[in-house]
Protein backbone atom coordinates (compact mmCIF):
# COMPACT_ATOMS: atom_id res chain seq x y z
CA UNK A 1 0.00 0.00 0.00
CA UNK A 2 1.48 3.65 -0.74
CA UNK A 3 0.11 6.76 0.79
CA UNK A 4 -2.53 8.68 -1.39
CA UNK A 5 -2.17 12.51 -0.01
CA UNK A 6 -2.11 14.38 2.97
CA UNK A 7 -5.60 15.19 3.83
CA UNK A 8 -5.30 18.34 6.28
CA UNK A 9 -3.13 19.90 8.63
CA UNK A 10 -5.55 20.79 12.20
CA UNK A 11 -5.20 23.57 14.17
CA UNK A 12 -6.64 24.55 16.84
CA UNK A 13 -8.13 27.97 17.76
CA UNK A 14 -9.80 30.15 20.55
CA UNK A 15 -12.02 32.67 18.13
CA UNK A 16 -12.54 30.12 14.77
CA UNK A 17 -14.59 32.87 12.92
CA UNK A 18 -11.05 35.68 12.76
CA UNK A 19 -9.44 32.40 12.16
CA UNK A 20 -11.62 31.28 9.42
CA UNK A 21 -11.54 35.01 7.66
CA UNK A 22 -7.79 35.54 8.54
CA UNK A 23 -7.30 32.11 5.82
CA UNK A 24 -10.32 33.83 3.34
CA UNK A 25 -8.25 36.46 3.36
CA UNK A 26 -5.02 34.53 2.56
CA UNK A 27 -7.40 32.82 -0.42
CA UNK A 28 -8.40 29.77 1.24
CA UNK A 29 -11.93 28.67 0.35
CA UNK A 30 -14.34 27.82 3.54
CA UNK A 31 -15.49 23.99 2.11
CA UNK A 32 -17.78 23.69 5.82
CA UNK A 33 -18.70 23.93 9.10
CA UNK A 34 -19.31 21.00 11.77
CA UNK A 35 -19.91 20.21 15.49
CA UNK A 36 -17.90 16.99 15.80
CA UNK A 37 -19.13 15.04 18.85
CA UNK A 38 -20.46 11.91 20.02
CA UNK A 39 -18.87 8.51 21.49
CA UNK A 40 -16.95 7.78 18.07
CA UNK A 41 -15.09 10.87 18.25
CA UNK A 42 -13.66 10.51 21.32
CA UNK A 43 -12.64 7.03 20.06
CA UNK A 44 -10.50 8.88 17.48
CA UNK A 45 -9.13 11.10 19.20
CA UNK A 46 -8.75 9.63 23.16
CA UNK A 47 -10.82 12.59 24.39
CA UNK A 48 -14.43 11.18 26.10
CA UNK A 49 -17.08 13.73 26.15
CA UNK A 50 -15.53 16.12 23.38
CA UNK A 51 -17.34 18.56 21.58
CA UNK A 52 -15.31 20.58 18.66
CA UNK A 53 -16.64 23.17 16.43
CA UNK A 54 -14.72 22.28 13.25
CA UNK A 55 -13.62 24.64 9.86
CA UNK A 56 -12.38 22.95 6.92
CA UNK A 57 -10.87 25.69 4.73
CA UNK A 58 -9.31 24.49 1.17
CA UNK A 59 -6.50 25.51 -0.80
CA UNK A 60 -7.57 27.51 -4.09
CA UNK A 61 -5.78 24.17 -6.13
CA UNK A 62 -8.25 21.81 -4.09
CA UNK A 63 -5.13 19.82 -2.95
CA UNK A 64 -4.31 21.10 0.51
CA UNK A 65 -6.75 21.59 3.36
CA UNK A 66 -6.48 23.19 7.10
CA UNK A 67 -9.06 21.94 9.42
CA UNK A 68 -10.34 24.67 11.73
CA UNK A 69 -10.61 23.11 15.67
CA UNK A 70 -12.48 25.34 18.73
CA UNK A 71 -13.01 22.70 21.19
CA UNK A 72 -15.97 23.89 23.29
CA UNK A 73 -15.18 20.71 25.45
CA UNK A 74 -12.58 19.30 27.03
CA UNK A 75 -11.03 22.84 26.98
CA UNK A 76 -7.51 23.14 25.51
CA UNK A 77 -4.91 21.93 27.60
CA UNK A 78 -1.77 23.90 26.62
CA UNK A 79 -1.09 26.82 24.59
CA UNK A 80 2.09 26.93 21.53
CA UNK A 81 1.21 29.86 19.99
CA UNK A 82 4.14 32.05 21.31
CA UNK A 83 6.26 29.67 20.76
CA UNK A 84 9.73 30.32 18.29
CA UNK A 85 10.20 29.25 15.20
CA UNK A 86 12.99 26.70 16.46
CA UNK A 87 10.51 25.27 19.02
CA UNK A 88 10.14 20.85 18.92
CA UNK A 89 6.70 19.81 17.60
CA UNK A 90 4.50 22.07 14.88
CA UNK A 91 5.90 24.62 13.50
CA UNK A 92 4.17 26.20 10.67
CA UNK A 93 2.71 25.65 7.25
CA UNK A 94 4.10 27.42 4.01
CA UNK A 95 1.92 29.13 1.31
CA UNK A 96 3.13 29.41 -1.97
CA UNK A 97 1.33 33.03 -3.20
CA UNK A 98 1.34 35.10 -6.44
CA UNK A 99 2.71 38.56 -4.85
CA UNK A 100 4.47 38.22 -1.11
CA UNK A 101 3.91 41.51 -0.57
CA UNK A 102 0.44 42.54 -1.71
CA UNK A 103 -0.70 39.25 0.25
CA UNK A 104 1.44 40.09 3.64
CA UNK A 105 -0.31 43.74 3.45
CA UNK A 106 -4.18 42.38 3.39
CA UNK A 107 -3.29 39.81 6.21
CA UNK A 108 -1.60 42.56 8.28
CA UNK A 109 -4.97 44.52 7.68
CA UNK A 110 -6.55 41.24 9.87
CA UNK A 111 -3.67 41.62 12.33
CA UNK A 112 -0.84 39.50 10.79
CA UNK A 113 2.74 40.58 12.12
CA UNK A 114 6.16 40.20 10.33
CA UNK A 115 8.32 37.81 12.31
CA UNK A 116 11.74 38.74 11.20
CA UNK A 117 11.77 40.23 7.23
CA UNK A 118 11.38 39.35 4.12
CA UNK A 119 14.02 38.04 2.62
CA UNK A 120 15.51 37.06 -1.02
CA UNK A 121 16.84 33.26 -1.43
CA UNK A 122 19.04 33.10 -3.93
CA UNK A 123 16.99 34.48 -7.12
CA UNK A 124 15.00 32.05 -6.28
CA UNK A 125 12.47 32.93 -3.85
CA UNK A 126 10.93 35.54 -1.21
CA UNK A 127 10.27 34.48 1.94
CA UNK A 128 8.82 35.64 5.38
CA UNK A 129 7.39 33.69 8.33
CA UNK A 130 4.16 35.68 9.69
CA UNK A 131 2.01 35.74 12.65
CA UNK A 132 -1.40 35.45 12.21
CA UNK A 133 -4.60 35.44 14.93
CA UNK A 134 -3.63 34.14 18.41
CA UNK A 135 -0.07 34.04 16.77
CA UNK A 136 -0.51 31.25 14.38
CA UNK A 137 2.63 30.97 12.61
CA UNK A 138 2.98 30.83 8.81
CA UNK A 139 5.11 31.11 6.03
CA UNK A 140 4.54 32.98 2.71
CA UNK A 141 7.23 32.15 -0.14
CA UNK A 142 6.59 33.79 -3.87
CA UNK A 143 8.76 32.21 -6.52
CA UNK A 144 10.78 34.82 -8.17
CA UNK A 145 11.07 34.14 -12.25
Amino acid sequence: MALKRMDNIGIVVADLEAAIDFFRELGLQLEGQAMIEGEWAGRVTGLADQRVEIAMMRTPDGHSRIELSRFLTPAPVADHRDAPVNALGYLRVMFAVDDLEETFERLRLRGAQLVGEVVRYQDAYLLCYIRGPEGILIGLAQELS
